[in-house]
């Protein structure tokens, strides 16, 4: 259901389905729920879906079929786990090389600290 945030309705549905389609519960090559479904599921109106549904088009997330409906794409951007993968795992890559630097550098202020004293 469309929360009351002061976000736009539209924004918050094309979350919710990217949720959807990132973590798997909307695999590649499913068709997404009919623009009625999705009305009646989020209680919005059927222009409102559409602008949802549009975004994730945009995004490059959901591929229309004339007569046959809105699917996931085969190749959804953004989910490749290699090195272009999604935004959680550069952060983690990020976070484990800030890591890894910041323990080298300790060493090197430490093998400084120990000369000096010499």
């Amino acid at each position: 259901m469309v929360k009351k945030t002061g976000r736009p309705g539209y924004l918050q549905i094309a979350d919710d389905l990217r949720e959807q389609i990132r973590g798997g519960s909307l695999p590649p090559g499913s068709p997404l729920p009919s623009t009625t479904q999705l009305a009646a599921r989020y209680d919005a109106s059927l222009s409102v879906v559409k602008l949802a549904v549009g975004i994730l088009r945009t995004e490059g997330l959901v591929i229309g079929q004339q007569g046959k409906g809105v699917f996931v794409r085969e190749d959804v951007p953004g989910t490749d786990p290699g090195p272009a993968g999604d935004l959680a795992s550069e952060v983690i890559a990020l976070r484990t090389a800030v890591q890894d630097l910041s323990e080298r550098l300790a060493r090197v202020e430490e093998t400084l600290s120990q000369r000096s004293e010499s």
